[in-house]
């Protein structure tokens, strides 16, 4: 396992990094015993961050994580999680809701801290200066309390959360589906903002919300169409091929050095040990050119998301 150093925090964060949205159910069936399988996998492999939110399965990604982290485990991981979103449609930036929020994950994961905190998915707040205030100053008063070591923000819209770090003394950020096999607009929209102020960026949804692999993306993704036909060209070009656009799409992922972590949503094991195998065996350059083809028409495109209108 390579590390690489997570902003200004002082963590080394491992380039694979345990995501937790699938642990919440959202994509099928995980059972504990599965949830716990794979934690410890990934913990044995070298990976030291966890990230996971009270909006994932309404606290059962956290519920699950914890007890796979009792015995012992928990003090062998970074765990990163999120507060202010609560279920699809339901969000609380408040000071008194956001506290709330955290003070119900603490007791889920069975930690009295979490090294990492993010208000999540801001760009659904309806008051964006609110966040930049009252909601950030929540943060940092949690971090004084120590019920976090450090703070941040996450959310879909590059523009927004540029904002968010050059208004707010982040820590760290979450981008998703900014930097994979059709967009890269991660390393030359935020990056570069975020080297600036020390702020460490994690990259999740490399796999662009399931339109990167065999089974396309869900029912409720909300982009356009013409994305979700040329990411199945491409998972069918790599089929054909005897290779699969998920694998591709990690590995293209886990190559970038300016870009810290990588959050991978395995739900089980096989799906850990798949990733891991990505890490270490050379691309397929050939295919990748032709991959990247097969996207050029939909390169860095990008679709609406909560209520930014920028």
């Amino acid at each position: 396992m390579d590390y690489r150093p997570l902003g200004n925090t002082g963590l080394s964060v491992s380039v694979l990094g345990q995501g937790g949205a699938a642990f919440g159910q959202q994509y099928g069936a995980v059972s504990p015993a599965e949830v716990a399988d794979t934690v410890h996998a990934a913990i044995d492999a070298g990976v030291n961050l966890i990230d996971t939110s009270a909006y994932y399965g309404r606290g059962t990604s956290e519920e699950l994580i914890g007890r796979a982290l009792a015995g012992g485990w928990r003090d062998r991981v970074s765990i990163c999680t999120k507060a202010c979103r609560l279920d699809r449609d339901v969000f609380d930036f408040t000071p008194e809701g956001t506290r709330r929020c955290v003070e119900g994950s603490l007791k889920r994961l069975g930690t009295d801290h979490v090294e990492i905190l993010l208000a999540h998915d801001i760009e659904f707040a309806t008051d964006y200066e609110y966040v930049f205030n009252e909601t950030y100053r929540t943060l940092e008063q949690l971090k004084k309390e120590g019920k976090t070591r450090f703070i941040g923000m996450s959310c879909y819209p590059l523009p927004l959360l540029k904002q968010a770090i050059e208004r707010c003394q982040l820590d760290a950020v979450i981008s998703y589906a900014h930097f994979n096999l059709f967009n890269t607009r991660l390393l030359t929209e935020l990056l570069p903002v975020a080297a600036a102020r020390g702020t460490g960026v994690m990259n999740a949804s490399a796999l662009a919300m399931g339109l990167l692999t065999d089974q396309g993306p869900q029912p409720w993704f909300p982009g356009p169409p013409e994305v979700v036909a040329a990411c199945k060209r491409a998972a069918d070009l790599c089929r054909d091929r005897g290779a699969d656009v998920a694998f591709l799409g990690m590995q293209f992922a886990f190559a970038e050095e300016g870009i810290p972590c990588t959050l991978s949503g395995a739900a089980r094991k096989s799906e850990f040990d798949a990733n891991l195998l990505a890490m270490t065996e050379p691309i397929d350059r050939a295919l990748l050119a032709d991959v990247m083809k097969v996207l050029d028409p939909v390169r860095d495109r990008t679709w609406p998301c909560g209520n930014w209108k920028g």
